[in-house]
């Protein structure tokens, strides 16, 4: 098998909070506590787990919007946290993001055109008339249209937000999309459209997902492995529908046991 496209080692990330009281250490949260993850290029990881179990942060780091307190994140074999600058900068065409809620991430001032070339722009290295050409066909390649390049966000539903969402993520073209509850604001129907055109876009270009879900269905929809964070650690990790089939520790089947299920047809409650 090749290298990794992704690789995090052992990631710690603590973060110093207001004191409490005049005397003694400010107050400590632990949000990561040493994540060791592996993703190859072309494949998904799904990463679970409640509210504050440290997905977000896993998030941030990996895109590096933010430091660890120790612990790497290797980027086709490269530190992404000890790239200069302007190496950074110019990696950053290689992994972007799709954010959870569809409408606070679309500036409401900003045209699709703007909002979905903003990436190429920031690298500075794409002629205008060349970000508008590709911004148009990443459009078509999400269901929408060129002719769409002049509106504006409010002129479209969520889920045609959130097809913009990802059009602005996939016009760099990168190897790696983090997807932070990408479907979570959206309806359920809306939610299976988003999905499988990320599953197609992923036949189509290759692209290599790390999404962040409290949804295990979601997650079984479109990753091929799973990893469960609990307390900034990961407790259980492997394929969704064997670690799903059989749990092997109790915060992974309390996660399951917690999934609601339908009642099946003409099913009547029992009374105690």
């Amino acid at each position: 098998m090749s290298a990794p496209l992704l690789q995090v080692e052992d990631l710690v990330r603590h973060y110093t909070m207001p004191r409490e009281k005049l005397r003694g250490p400010p107050p400590m949260v632990q949000a990561l506590n040493g994540v060791s993850l592996t993703l190859h290029a072309g494949r998904s990881l799904g990463i679970v787990g409640e509210s504050g179990s440290g997905k977000s942060t896993l998030a941030r780091l990996v895109m590096a919007l933010d430091r660890p307190t120790s612990g790497r994140v290797l980027m086709a074999g490269r530190d992404l946290h000890e790239l200069p600058r302007e190496e950074l900068r110019r990696a950053r065409r290689d992994f972007q993001m799709v954010f959870q809620d569809p409408y606070g991430s679309l500036d409401p001032r900003m045209t699709i055109e703007r909002i979905v070339t903003e990436p190429l722009a920031a690298q500075g290295e794409v002629a205008a008339a060349e970000r508008r050409r590709r911004a148009g066909d990443v459009l078509a390649s999400v269901g929408l249209r060129p002719n769409d390049l002049g509106k504006y966000p409010h002129e479209f539903s969520g889920g045609q937000r959130q097809r913009i969402a990802i059009a602005r993520a996939l016009i760099t073209r990168p190897k790696l999309i983090v997807a932070d509850e990408p479907v979570s604001a959206l309806d359920v129907s809306v939610q299976a459209q988003v999905l499988n055109l990320m599953q197609d876009l992923q036949r189509e270009f290759g692209v290599t997902y790390l999404l962040i879900s409290h949804d295990l269905a979601v997650v079984h929809h479109l990753c091929e492995d799973v990893a469960v964070l609990w307390q900034g650690r990961v407790v259980e990790q492997g394929p969704p529908d064997k670690l799903f089939r059989a749990a092997e520790h109790p915060y992974t089947r309390a996660l399951l046991e917690a999934v609601p299920r339908a009642e099946p047809p003409g099913a009547t409650a029992t009374a105690t």
